[in-house]
């Protein structure tokens, strides 16, 4: 297992987990019915049920901070949840259809608000009883924190010019972590213009938001990424970037 000590020691993950966390409750604070009901770029999903989404995952953070897992996994039984991740998400999503959207946003802001101090109380090298086993705290903050920017974008949170660039490099980092965690045989260099990337002989250099995009699955299907490669190996290649979401 990685050490926290060893992965990107020069950055606060607790410290972004709370601005992705705040950029996404301010953006909540503004919407009204229509807002809530625009589509997002999650297929098939509302701003609201991205909300819903990110309310019920809090079960399982707090299972994971709790060491609970045991009774997480009994609350799916019950529930009647299959499928996996998939089958956890959908089950996010319906069941809070019909609650009144401010009851899930304080709940969330609530729920929230307590994963991340607790998160930052235990440190970055406290270990967590996660799904996929024992797991350093900071480096589940960096994976909550790609997540929620991940989200912020997808509902259309506003990004200021004056931060762009440190978000973009800061996420560009840890899909370079998450990736060598997730695909070690892919191959990853950093320039300080763009990122370098090959596996079984398909290359491509991309600018650093279209590596953070690939990395999150937010890539459109018709974005030219395969004129960026050295290869025809398109597909093989986006999917092996995806390592976060």
């Amino acid at each position: 297992m990685t050490r926290e000590t060893d992965i990107l020691p020069h950055i606060n993950p607790f410290d972004l987990f709370d601005t992705e966390a705040e950029r996404l409750s301010r953006h909540f604070s503004h919407l009204d019915a229509a807002g809530w009901n625009r589509p997002s770029r999650c297929t098939g999903w509302s701003v609201r049920d991205v909300l819903a989404h990110l309310e019920g995952e809090e079960l399982y953070n707090h299972a994971v901070l709790d060491d609970d897992l045991g009774g997480f996994h009994a609350m799916l039984e019950r529930e009647g949840v299959q499928d996996g991740v998939a089958g956890f998400n959908d089950w996010c999503v319906r069941h809070r259809r019909d609650a009144a959207v401010e009851e899930v946003l304080a709940e969330w802001r609530h729920r929230n608000g307590e994963t991340r101090r607790r998160m930052r109380a235990l440190g970055r090298d406290a270990l967590l009883t996660t799904s996929a086993g024992p797991y350093p705290a900071g480096l589940q903050a960096f994976h909550y924190a790609s997540e929620y920017a991940t989200h912020a974008d997808d509902v259309g949170a506003p990004v200021g010019d004056d931060e762009f660039d440190h978000r973009v490099w800061w996420r560009t980092e840890v899909g370079v972590f998450a990736l060598a965690e997730h695909s070690p045989e892919v191959q990853v260099e950093v320039t300080a213009e763009r990122i370098w990337v090959c596996s079984h002989g398909a290359s491509a250099q991309v600018p650093a938001p279209v590596f953070v995009e690939a990395t999150v699955g937010r890539l459109p299907a018709d974005h030219p990424l395969d004129r960026m490669l050295d290869s025809a190996r398109d597909p093989e290649l986006r999917a092996e970037l995806r390592c976060l979401a």
